[in-house]
């Protein structure tokens, strides 16, 4: 594996949309377009939402986000590595960095929702310290929808 290395980008970054095409794109295979969250860049409070990118070499092979929900909580949004890129702890690398990113403004709560038909992610937010919470917000309604959760503590995990 090359050396990933990971970099804090706005929303408006050139590698982010296209990064998150390829998330959707997944999705898109698994549910459909109605039980899918996707990100409006056109948003007004886009600027909010605070981007990680992995690169290998110059290709960004994975993203992911938090955007404020109050002043205590965050959400974990679009967040993604490329296949080929899997297995090789950079969803942990970047999971990592966002909630030091998190700590760091002072939240105490990271949120976030995944389907039901992603195991894998799944998986993955719990062997990371998220427990399953009911479903919130705009998920509250979709049957496909699991919402977890997480509470910062003031040391890294």
């Amino acid at each position: 594996m090359s050396t990933i290395r990971l970099e804090y980008v706005t929303p408006h970054h050139p590698d982010v949309q296209p990064t998150v095409a390829r998330l959707d794109e997944d999705l898109l295979r698994r549910y459909p377009p109605e039980d899918i969250f996707g990100m409006d860049f056109n948003d007004p409070h886009i600027d909010e939402v605070q981007f990680v990118l992995a690169y290998d070499g110059s290709v960004p092979v994975g993203c992911g986000a938090i955007r404020p929900l109050n002043e205590e909580m965050t959400e974990l949004k679009r967040f993604f590595v490329d296949a080929n890129y899997r297995q090789q702890g950079i969803a942990a690398k970047i999971l990592m960095k966002l909630e030091l990113l998190a700590r760091d403004q002072k939240y105490t709560t990271i949120r976030l929702e995944t389907g039901d038909k992603q195991p894998e992610s799944i998986h993955f937010y719990k062997k990371y310290g998220f427990y399953e919470i009911e479903r919130y917000g705009p998920y509250a309604d979709s049957d496909s929808s699991l919402c977890f959760e997480k509470i910062l503590s003031d040391q890294l995990s």
